[in-house]
């Protein structure tokens, strides 16, 4: 097993747990967490950024099958694809964690060499606690945190791997499998963080988060803990904070429209943003987001644009004409008469 990181001046986690409390992390989110939301929300105050999740067997496929030269147009685009969710600016993305899923111990091996070596991010993390269908019927995410073997030939195939800090999140409980089970499953392993989902699989993202269930998991961890689920706005993130005792929060959905939240839970102060001053931050997200994909980010930016959108009065209309925008001067000219 690789332990070097335990030793690595490089170890980012241990730098945030002497210098900064609460630590906040912007927690991986598919469709939602790519380069231009981390920026935005770097500058609003995130210590550590994920990336989306990105497939071990896309990287696996893109690096190890001896057809991959036969693989057809679109298998080849989903795997490059793949590596693209991961890239990012060094300098305006620090700290960053790449986030990965899967079920195969090898495909975890390969990926995390592909990634150490090409990507080079701040941090790995498994991810073991996403509930989405699609995900969960391939036997990753939250699926993945049920079987306890392979769990550990996992974890153990990344660590041998990597030099980097590897980080993990998961749920409450999966099935028969709690946090409990999982955490002393793996009590021999080095790991660096753990972001816990204060919510069971069966639960989704439906009903409160249990933060006080996250306060056991230290009886179990000794690194760094992040509870996550449910924190929309700083009342909230208090009440995670407090409960949970966590070294710091992941936020996720709660922070979607709204990347100031981190600032607020920095300060402690809430921050009373005006409709154009929430406009002004869309604009500047939907221009960092066609600098960065170009033409296509129209399209994907829609959705995450639309967040921000909440409790604003008239939100329904904008939405109508912000859906409908073919380019970044169509949004642009949605908002700049309200600014």
């Amino acid at each position: 097993m690789n332990l070097k990181f335990t030793e690595n001046k490089n170890n980012f986690w241990q730098k945030l747990k002497n210098h900064d409390r609460p630590i906040l992390a912007l927690a991986p989110m598919a469709g939602f967490s790519d380069a231009a939301f981390r920026q935005i929300c770097k500058k609003n105050g995130a210590d550590v950024l994920y990336s989306e999740m990105a497939s071990t067997a896309a990287l696996y496929y893109l690096e190890k099958n001896p057809l991959r030269k036969l693989l057809t147009k679109g298998d080849r685009l989903e795997s490059e694809k793949t590596l693209d969710i991961l890239r990012f600016d060094r300098k305006k993305e620090k700290y960053f964690v790449a986030q990965i899923f899967g079920s195969n111990p090898e495909h975890f091996a390969v990926a995390t060499k592909i990634i150490t070596e090409k990507i080079k991010p701040d941090g790995i993390d498994i991810n073991f606690g996403c509930p989405v269908p699609k995900i969960i019927k391939q036997g990753a995410g939250a699926s993945l945190m049920k079987d306890l073997e392979r769990s550990k030939a996992v974890i153990k195939a990344v660590l041998d791997n990597t030099n980097l800090p590897v980080s993990i999140k998961i749920r409450l409980a999966s099935g028969s499998i709690d946090f409990k089970n999982f955490l002393q499953n793996i009590s021999d392993f080095p790991i660096a963080a753990l972001m816990i989902h204060g919510r069971t699989l069966k639960q989704g993202f439906v009903g409160a988060a249990d933060f006080k269930a996250i306060k056991e998991a230290r009886k179990y961890f000794k690194g760094i803990i992040l509870a996550n689920g449910g924190i929309y706005d700083l009342e909230e993130a208090h009440k995670a904070l407090k409960e949970s005792e966590a070294d710091g929060l992941g936020l996720g959905r709660g922070i979607l429209g709204r990347p100031w939240l981190f600032k607020e839970i920095k300060n402690n102060k809430i921050i009373n943003k005006s409709k154009a001053g929430v406009f002004k931050l869309l604009l500047e997200h939907a221009e960092l987001g066609h600098k960065l994909k170009g033409k296509r980010a129209t399209y994907e930016l829609r959705k995450n644009l639309c967040w921000y959108l909440r409790g604003v009065k008239g939100a329904a209309k904008l939405r109508e004409a912000l859906v409908k925008a073919e380019s970044l001067n169509e949004i642009k000219k949605v908002f700049k008469t309200k600014l």
